[in-house]
């Protein structure tokens, strides 16, 4: 009888070690493209990165487990910096030299503020760069002790607008019980003299954030308000109508936001 078993038992040890091996293959140990070139780790967490920041990769929960460490790094390198700053310096350009203010009152950019103003990257380093699940309560216990430090290439622009007499309107996704915090932590690290500060009411946290932004923009604007720009780190600060004569994007790969 045992004999009888060896022919089953050797199929099943070839199928569990080609399962195996299939795995491996997919945490991408050996992987290659189409046209056959190897793809190591750092090249699949860089594309996964690059196709985020292009948004044909949408709605993911957590940073690829694989990724979390080359993720982590991004966003502590210089690279990042590089990357935020080169976002604010186009804007930079376009205010200068694309951007016929009126000055007569009507004149708006558009914020956001988390990772846009301020950095939640201290946050996200505690917990795993984005590959670990979200907890909000976790998260806004984070903000209100209002420790996240400054984006100083975007207080650059911030200040440059403001000299310039253009109305500065911030838009959040966070709830409005975090407003004292909020106010907190923007003047302690520099930013002063915005416009408006608009948080989520009880009322917008039935909306996905998208809709909620795409709605008060569009109340900005019917209140006469013309939009030069709108600057954010989700697509969902960017994404409806209206959306502002020009929108720019800031890097961020650690979540998604809609």
């Amino acid at each position: 009888m045992a004999k009888s078993l060896l022919p089953h038992l050797s199929v099943f040890l070839f199928l569990f070690i080609t399962a195996t091996a299939s795995a491996s293959d997919w945490n991408i140990l050996s992987q290659r493209s189409r046209n056959g070139l190897k793809i190591s780790l750092k090249n699949y967490c860089e594309s996964w990165r690059l196709n985020v920041e292009l948004h044909n990769i949408r709605f993911f929960h957590v940073v690829p487990e694989e990724c979390v460490s080359y993720i982590g790094k991004y966003v502590t390198s210089t690279q990042y910096k590089v990357d935020s700053e080169r976002t604010i310096e186009e804007c930079i350009v376009y205010l200068t030299k694309g951007c016929a203010l009126k000055g007569d009152g009507t004149d708006a950019w558009i914020f956001d503020i988390d990772d846009t103003l301020i950095s939640t990257v201290p946050y996200y380093k505690k917990n795993q760069f984005g590959g670990k699940k979200l907890n909000l309560t976790d998260l806004e216990a984070w903000m209100s002790k209002a420790k996240a430090p400054l984006l100083d290439h975007s207080l650059r622009l911030f200040n440059m607008l403001k000299a310039r007499g253009v109305d500065i309107i911030l838009i959040s996704a966070r709830r409005e019980n975090l407003r004292s915090a909020t106010i907190e932590n923007l003047v302690q690290v520099g930013y002063h003299g915005w416009t408006n500060l608009i948080l989520r009411s009880p009322e917008d946290e039935k909306k996905e954030v998208e809709q909620y932004k795409t709605d008060v923009r569009r109340r900005l604007v019917n209140g006469g308000y013309n939009i030069w720009g709108n600057v954010g780190n989700q697509y969902s600060s960017i994404e409806g109508k209206p959306r502002g004569r020009r929108t720019f994007k800031l890097p961020n790969p650690m979540y998604y936001v809609y």
